[in-house]
């Protein structure tokens, strides 16, 4: 069997480092807001390039947090409107509802499946207050075309990095690029925790400070309440294992590339249709980890089955686009074609820090049989 996604082999490459921070965290007796936090927040600050990070509780939250920062700053109001990709995982769209804010849909360019830059500005109104934008399946999203809406209106650029820690535009990560980031240390995320685990980063002095005191009941000084809080925070062993993590994310995400080129060059199966790898394409404006490897096919179900059956394991990211969830209901008859026939096609091939290039020869060569 090849295996999605073999989390127990990944986190085996990490020890003893694992089991030494996860027991002196435990020793020190101190298991909130402490060193290992206030540590992993500075080194990934450093790591993405911006003045903050926030350790919250999950990715979710990290995007909630930024929102309802907003809110509470007075850039935004119940009732304003946020442009969002309609093919996203449906964590993008729920920190925006969760606000009371209103998520406009914009549809995905097919080959990237990533937001159309280009259909952007048609959608924006006088109670657009910001861009979300999401590094889907760890391929950067930004364009230059999204930077000049922004400016040209005014809105506030927030990157949903939830699926690509280490990914570059231009010279800098994802993540550091807009006003404000979410990220997601889910433990299935090239940057793992072994639970739920989240940040948010930024520049913004500012909004920094209100994140942090939002996520930890509202509240700077204790028993001081500045605001209708949450209790979102990371914890110190998650923190640990992240600290224990970070050095090697882009090694392991080098990997990642390397199978990648290996499936993009030799997976000739017609029926398949392979994602843009932008180190062949020589597109300047892109780059990608490797969060997933996502190919398309008219026969997907087929294929699943085909590939099941060779003992390759699949997953499909995402089988129900966000318009389409029953939590949406008033979006139902809405029509999103682009996004729809992505959903319809899409099957994420195995992709991991330790598959083997055996492994991938393996995928290969039953892909070329079908």
């Amino acid at each position: 069997m090849i295996p999605f996604l073999d989390l127990k082999k990944i986190n085996d490459t990490f020890e003893p480092e694992l089991t030494k921070s996860i027991s002196r965290v435990i020793s020190s007796g101190w298991y909130l807001l402490g060193n290992e936090v206030t540590s992993f927040e500075t080194e990934y600050a450093s790591y993405i390039g911006t003045n903050h990070c926030i350790g919250v509780a999950n990715g979710l939250d990290a995007l909630r947090l930024i929102l309802r920062a907003y809110i509470e700053l007075g850039f935004m109001k119940t009732g304003d409107e946020i442009i969002v990709p309609s093919n996203t995982y449906i964590a993008s769209i729920l920190a925006i509802t969760d606000n009371l804010l209103v998520p406009v849909l914009v549809e995905p360019e097919i080959n990237s499946f990533n937001i159309d830059p280009f259909k952007i500005e048609e959608k924006i109104t006088d109670r657009t207050r910001a861009v979300m934008i999401v590094h889907l399946y760890g391929q950067n999203s930004m364009h230059p075309e999204i930077h000049r809406m922004t400016k040209k209106y005014n809105l506030k650029l927030i990157e949903d990095n939830a699926q690509a820690q280490g990914c570059f535009y231009g010279k800098a990560r994802t993540g550091s690029i807009g006003d404000a980031a979410g990220h997601s240390f889910y433990p299935g995320k090239n940057l793992g925790a072994l639970g739920d685990a989240g940040a948010v980063t930024t520049d913004n002095d500012e909004l920094a400070d209100v994140i942090r005191a939002i996520a930890n009941y509202g509240s700077k000084v204790k028993y001081q309440n500045l605001y209708r809080g949450l209790n979102s925070r990371l914890d110190e062993i998650q923190a640990a294992i992240l600290r224990v993590k970070l050095p090697h994310l882009d090694k392991q995400n080098q990997h990642r590339s390397e199978i990648a080129r290996r499936y993009c060059t030799n997976i000739k199966n017609k029926k398949i249709i392979l994602p843009i790898y932008n180190d062949l394409v020589g597109d300047n404006f892109n780059s990608q980890v490797w969060h997933l490897f996502v190919i398309r096919s008219l026969e997907r179900n087929q294929l699943q089955q085909f590939l099941a059956g060779n003992d390759i394991q699949t997953l499909i990211h995402y089988p129900i686009p966000p318009h389409k969830q029953v939590a949406y209901q008033e979006w139902n008859a809405l029509s999103f074609p682009i996004t729809e026939q992505i959903h319809n096609e899409v099957l994420s091939l195995p992709i991991s820090p330790v598959m083997t290039f055996e492994e991938a020869n393996r995928v290969i060569e039953i892909l070329n049989q079908n």
